[in-house]
């Protein structure tokens, strides 16, 4: 399933915070969304997933959802969004709990999200005995089990430390060279995006408006901590970002 955005624009109150978005999301890309503060990157992200509507222009979907997908449009946040009490496995399997499956079709679905994110020997630990990381995995492998059309990631690795999040993405680029999904993926950190888009869009400073698409045509396994490629690539994305990072920066200073 495609996503396409035609013409969407947006205003709170009379502070408008995006304007003239058009964008197509092909199946099977991560495509990262970068840009300076406050230029609309997560707001972007909920009208994708339907969580607030645009004052002007649409989100579609093209296409159909790929086999057994129980939820087109599945969120990964920065805070995890585990339940304490749920062990795991119990917190993969509470995104199956309305949806009227067997049980013999949700136990399947759960070891192969385990088994896929590394987790299967933690299946019965707490959220409270697992790392930052660890906890970031459990709430991919929970995204992943519902077989999602689109998974839409608001700063998923913003919370952990520099170590844990390069860890992090070699997972995400391991679980997608196994098997292709489709991301829109939120960020302030450049070197993940370059490290895991497809493209990057860069999003002007309010009201955000697309700057450009930076394409990245190197293979995600191919791509690496220090590669010179990536870096250059870093540089053409900060490049365009700088100044206006700045004056956003010090609009931000003072409200």
């Amino acid at each position: 399933m495609d996503i396409r955005l035609e013409g969407i624009g947006h205003a709170y109150d009379k502070i408008e915070v995006m304007r003239g978005i058009d964008l197509e999301i092909p199946a099977g890309q991560i495509l990262c969304i970068v840009g300076p503060s406050g230029c609309g990157k997560s707001t972007l992200l909920r009208f994708i997933g339907g969580l607030e509507r645009p004052d002007r222009g649409q989100v579609l979907q093209i296409g159909a959802p790929p086999p057994g997908c129980l939820n087109p449009l599945t969120y990964i946040f920065q805070d995890f969004a585990l339940l304490p009490w749920r062990s795991v496995e119990g917190n993969v399997s509470l995104v199956l709990e309305d949806h009227g499956i067997p049980e013999a079709e949700a136990r399947e679905r759960i070891a192969d999200v385990l088994a896929r994110t590394k987790l299967t020997e933690f299946a019965k630990a707490l959220p409270k005995q697992l790392s930052g990381g660890m906890k970031q995995r459990v709430a991919i492998a929970r995204a992943l089990a519902v077989t999602p059309a689109v998974m839409l990631m608001d700063e998923p690795l913003s919370a952990l430390d520099s170590q844990t999040r390069e860890l992090l993405m070699d997972d995400l680029v391991d679980l997608w060279t196994r098997q292709p999904f489709t991301a829109v993926y939120v960020t302030h950190n450049l070197a993940e995006a370059v490290r895991l888009g497809h493209r990057v869009v860069v999003l002007s400073r309010r009201p955000g408006q697309i700057r450009e698409v930076v394409e990245i045509d190197r293979p995600l396994e191919e791509r690496g901590f220090g590669d010179a490629e990536l870096e250059a690539h870093q540089r053409t994305l900060w490049n365009l970002m700088r100044e206006e990072a700045r004056a956003a920066d010090a609009e931000l200073l003072h409200v």
